[in-house]
């Protein structure tokens, strides 16, 4: 029987550079609070966000990815045409297909990189840093590109009182590569779909090609998420800081899923997290941009504090599904 031959690759990868893009408008509470009879200070006091980021009708998600890309590539010193793997975490593309991740390909300049999108809502980045991880190691590809692109504003109801002004729009990009050290540890990942209820489209495409229902938004459950997101991503959050053999006092910064400050905040009263380490709060400013979040919120950390590249960071996602991600990374 004749053998087959699999690759082999790296023994270790990477993040080599970062890259960011938020929409082109600043929406500030004040412009939403009509539609749901709220106000400026209920927002703040519920989820910590004073404005976000949302884009023009002319700007769409691939759009965003692409100056989030370039900027990602260049910052990894390489060039475009060493990407060889794009994956792009999204829940907003309008389109089923082609996939955002082939057009972003051919945008940058990494024609004929293998492409796809995933679905992982707010984890999505976790999740395809752990396949990029996985992928490079085995041999299947050098470097990746791995964003996450979300134009949420097309997919919010602006009189719902349960998510429209948490979403904004944005994108983050990382670039994977080899390395000679430990870069990216084993990623926690899981779903329970018996929530799937909790945060969510409202409706089908079926149905709103059928006239059954308006065209489809994301709606939560608020108090269902808020509890999930506190009580087992903690639990969650240890876990991976276990499977990549650091402590709490061991990390430089702490980057989790932008969803709401009050989460961020518990989350890091729970971790026991010392002073010395750095927690994204990006939400106040950019909002919530699921699959972008974490990168946006790694890539504004390093900008305002430089010295925490080389050090070590937990992000976690969370979200719609519902589904989880975290892993235990070098910053770039």
């Amino acid at each position: 029987m004749t053998e087959l031959k699999q690759s082999t690759g790296p023994r270790f990868t990477r993040i080599l550079g970062l890259g960011a893009a938020r929409g082109d408008l600043v929406v500030p509470n004040d412009d939403l609070i009509g539609p749901i009879s709220s106000s400026d200070e209920w927002i703040r006091q519920r989820t910590g966000i004073i404005t976000r980021t949302r884009a023009s009708a002319a700007v769409s998600a691939v759009d965003l990815a692409t100056d989030a890309s370039k900027d990602a590539i260049t910052a990894a010193g390489i060039r475009a045409e060493q990407v060889d793997l794009v994956l792009v975490a999204t829940i907003s593309n309008t389109r089923q297909t082609p996939s955002l991740s082939a057009v972003l390909a051919d945008r940058v300049g990494a024609n004929p990189a293998a492409a796809y999108d995933l679905n992982a809502a707010c984890a999505g980045y976790t999740y395809a840093i752990a396949q990029a991880d996985a992928l490079i190691r085995a041999g299947i590809g050098t470097y990746a590109l791995v964003v996450g692109a979300e134009k949420l504003s097309d997919v919010v109801d602006p009189a719902d009182r349960s998510i429209s002004f948490l979403l904004g729009d944005g994108a983050g990009a990382a670039v994977v590569g080899p390395s000679d050290s430990p870069g990216i540890s084993k990623t926690v990942w899981g779903s329970d779909g018996s929530k799937a209820d909790a945060v969510g489209m409202n409706a089908t495409l079926t149905e709103f090609r059928d006239g059954t229902a308006a065209w489809p938004t994301l709606r939560q459950e608020g108090p269902t998420v808020f509890r999930w997101a506190v009580w087992e991503m903690v639990k969650v959050a240890r876990q991976a800081l276990e499977e990549a053999g650091v402590t709490a006092d061991q990390l430089a910064a702490f980057i989790p899923h932008q969803a709401n400050m009050r989460i961020i905040d518990e989350f890091a009263k729970q971790l026991g997290l010392p002073e010395t380490v750095e927690i994204a709060r990006d939400i106040a400013t950019t909002g919530n941009t699921s699959a972008a979040s974490i990168p946006l919120a790694a890539h504004r950390l390093l900008e305002e504090h430089p010295e925490l590249s080389g050090g070590l960071a937990l992000q976690i996602g969370f979200g719609a599904g519902l589904v989880y991600g975290a892993q235990v990374v070098v910053l770039p």
